[in-house]
């Protein structure tokens, strides 16, 4: 019984302690913090999307190099297959 006492009493002497109006802290950091994190939010993703041409770009060149040798591979094909008709 005594335990639950002190327990409660122990509770509303901190409730009594968090409660209350507080004036001391101004709203100004908040929206300083907000609009730092915000900035730093845009900056980021202007990194990813400048990441994401980039890798885009990367592509295209892959995608070429693909197809050059794509057909590189299908010419020498047609001449193995000439040859092969010609040794017959």
């Amino acid at each position: 019984m005594k335990k639950s006492l002190i327990a409660a009493a122990l509770l509303s002497m901190f409730v009594a302690a968090c409660g209350g109006e507080s004036n001391s802290a101004p709203a100004e950091p908040a929206k300083t913090a907000t609009s730092t994190a915000a900035s730093e939010v845009q900056a980021a993703a202007s990194e990813v999307q400048a990441a994401a041409s980039d890798v885009a770009a990367a592509a295209s060149a892959v995608e070429a190099v693909a197809a050059s040798a794509a057909s590189t591979a299908e010419a020498a094909a047609s001449d193995v297959a000439a040859a092969a008709s010609a040794a017959k």
